[in-house]
């Protein structure tokens, strides 16, 4: 059964939604404000996939949606809005949105993007890129069937790089996902850890598997 965390501060929109979902068969749970979807997610179990409403009463949502980035790079998050103008849409989905639904919508709409995520992330919540394989639930990282011994920073970068196969990520930006907009540090750190990554993942820089270097540019990841 499919774990939905449902974020949306409308009461009817909140009980449509949250009922038509468990009449699905998905367990739903919804609440109403930024601060209690990241605690439930930081806290509690994992969800499959998070409904994210961009109107919060207590903070924007696109910021609750870089707070999940950070946390888990690869948790699938729908965004509902009523802004479903052009640059609106483009901005969620620069922010690291994997969809994005305008109000008013269709609840048989919904629930196929819903759908769609889901088969996306894979049903056990497991990608595959070859010989390198990832449970999301476990935070756990493997490479031939052998488990990897990777740093919770080590698994954020690896995480935050496979979001989007073949997208160069900056340096600037990795720092930003990974170590957060506090950090202190350069972005040489960056460089320091993919070193660490590739030795791990066993990826020659110049003949890479996984992670390209893009001179001038930043890294990518190589996979599906």
């Amino acid at each position: 059964m499919a774990r939905i965390l449902l974020v949306e501060d409308d009461p009817q929109v909140g009980e449509l939604v949250k009922r038509f979902l468990e009449k699905e068969g998905m367990e739903t749970l919804w609440v109403r404000s930024g601060d209690e979807a990241l605690v439930r997610v930081w806290e509690g179990r994992r969800p499959d996939l998070v409904v994210l409403d961009r109107g919060l009463p207590d903070r924007e949502g696109l910021e609750v949606l870089k707070e999940l980035r950070l946390f888990d790079p690869l948790l699938p998050v729908l965004l509902l809005t009523g802004r479903v103008d052009e640059a609106s849409r483009v901005e969620g989905l620069l922010e690291g949105a994997d969809d994005y639904l305008g109000k008013p919508f269709s609840l048989k709409e919904l629930l196929a993007r819903i759908k769609a995520l889901l088969r996306r992330a894979g049903k056990e919540g497991r990608r595959r890129f070859g010989p390198l394989e990832l449970d999301l639930e476990a935070h756990q990282a493997f490479l031939d069937g052998e488990p990897l011994k990777l740093s919770p920073t080590e698994m954020n970068l690896l995480l935050t790089l496979v979001q989007a196969p073949g997208r160069v990520y900056t340096r600037e930006e990795l720092l930003d996902r990974v170590w957060g907009p506090d950090f202190p540090g350069s972005e040489r750190v960056v460089d320091a850890y993919i070193r660490l990554l590739r030795r791990k993942l066993k990826d020659d820089p110049q003949a890479p598997r996984f992670i390209e270097t893009v001179v001038g540019l930043g890294y990518r990841f190589l996979g599906e």
